[in-house]
């Protein structure tokens, strides 16, 4: 009977590995110290959804995961308790090394999108979003949810890759324009702050979606050298 045996064939050079290994390597340590308090279990709670074999319906079910190994009371304990340092968090997604255009600009891109929580009566500060349709105008609907604002870096070419920076929930009081000329100066301040920005470089350049009119943008992003372009009409 013919012996067949498994061989793991990798293409990067073992300086390439070593170095991707590295920037892996202190992103979870970074990642860890922005875990406070219960950083430990939350750390694991990371893993377990990023190890997991497929969708997540319930907290309780990346307790069964092989990378958590603490029980459902600590899991329980550690959402409840626990929590994040965003500022610090963004600092860090900031720090990574960026996709970047094909002359070598970051460009940012931002954008609406929308957690549907129709069957979460008690979920606070719910709004209505706008669902388009699939068989025209008159199919739209509007369903209770949460909208958040992203902020992403792109890279030119045919691949969708894309790296998140920020996310921001809306509320039912804030100003979408506003919230995310703001938000995009946050990120701008920590692009720069971190290193990945530096006075010289080409401008970087923005872009928006309709649902992000940068209406208010030229005022709130005033000094942080952007280029904007929106889909929508709108004196920039």
């Amino acid at each position: 009977m013919p012996m067949t045996k498994a061989v793991r064939v990798n293409l990067l050079p073992d300086a390439v590995q070593g170095e991707v290994f590295a920037v892996a390597s202190r992103f979870r340590e970074d990642l860890f110290d922005c875990l406070i308090p219960r950083g430990d279990e939350l750390f694991e709670l990371v893993d377990a959804l990023l190890c997991a074999g497929g969708r997540v319906t319930a907290p309780v079910d990346l307790t069964l995961v092989a990378e958590h190994r603490r029980g459902h009371g600590a899991m329980y304990d550690a959402l409840n308790r626990g929590s994040v340092d965003v500022p610090r968090l963004r600092q860090v997604l900031a720090g990574l090394p960026m996709p970047q255009a094909a002359d070598g600009r970051l460009v940012l891109a931002v954008d609406i999108s929308h957690w549907l929580r129709p069957d979460a009566p008690t979920s606070a500060e719910r709004l209505f979003c706008h669902v388009y349709g699939r068989n025209g105008r008159s199919s739209d609907q509007f369903i209770p949810g949460w909208p958040y604002s992203f902020v992403a870096a792109l890279e030119s070419g045919r691949t969708s890759w894309c790296q998140l920076l920020d996310a921001v929930r809306l509320g039912p009081a804030d100003d979408v324009a506003e919230v995310t000329a703001l938000q995009v100066r946050r990120v701008v301040v920590d692009l720069i702050e971190m290193g990945r920005w530096h006075f010289g470089d080409r401008t970087s350049s923005s872009s928006s979606t309709p649902a992000t009119t940068p209406r208010a943008w030229p005022t709130s992003c005033a000094g942080c050298r952007l280029k904007f372009s929106g889909g929508c009409a709108g004196t920039v």
